[in-house]
């Protein structure tokens, strides 16, 4: 099974100072739902690992959120994509739960439910909480210059070259830099090794 692990905000859809808190709220970022449908096609099945601290802290409430998820959802399916499962942490930061990132709880939620050794899922996503947490349960993990990260840009808007990770403090050692989902997709789609010609 090819798995792969993707943030929510500010990888798939666009993020909120104020937190994403409802349905209307939701937008996709260009060129993300069909990044999750090439992906699809290539073989990938797709979970998001999200924290969404906003019910702790009493922003927006279960309901909310499933209405968040099924407009989500339904755009996702309108772009010929699919999520197989969304795992998320509703605590609050006082909370000291262990899967809030970076602590690697959800990604461990994701390899017990899909029985499937963490080494081999691929993670990507805008924060370094969400790298930091993939890199903790050890999964390769991928920062995307969307969203949290987008300032990391170069003046050109472009992944900063060279692309070394310690020109980002904090960042794993061993984490990929790409611009944003899309160039994500088209990196992970070039790696999978061409099947020989039949003679």
């Amino acid at each position: 099974m090819k798995l792969l692990i993707l943030d929510r905000d500010g990888t798939l859809n666009r993020s909120r100072e104020d937190h994403v808190a409802s349905a209307d709220e939701w937008e996709p970022l260009p060129g993300a739902l069909e990044a999750v449908a090439r992906l699809n096609q290539g073989g990938w099945r797709v979970v998001l690992a999200t924290s969404q601290s906003g019910i702790g802290r009493g922003l927006f409430d279960m309901a909310s959120l499933n209405a968040i998820h099924a407009k989500m959802h339904r755009q996702l399916s309108a772009a010929g994509a699919r999520v197989e499962a969304v795992f998320f942490c509703p605590h609050a930061p006082e909370d000291g739960c262990h899967c809030r990132k970076p602590a690697p709880g959800l990604f461990e939620q994701v390899g017990a439910r899909f029985g499937i050794p963490l080494g081999t899922v691929p993670a990507a996503g805008n924060s370094l909480r969400h790298v930091q947490a993939a890199s903790a349960a050890g999964c390769p993990a991928h920062l995307l210059l969307t969203g949290q990260s987008e300032h990391l840009r170069d003046q050109n808007g472009q992944v900063p070259t060279p692309t070394k990770t310690t020109t980002i403090k904090g960042l794993p050692e061993g984490t990929q830099v790409h611009l944003d989902l899309p160039a994500f997709a088209d990196w992970l789609l070039e790696q999978q090794p061409v099947a020989a010609a039949a003679t």
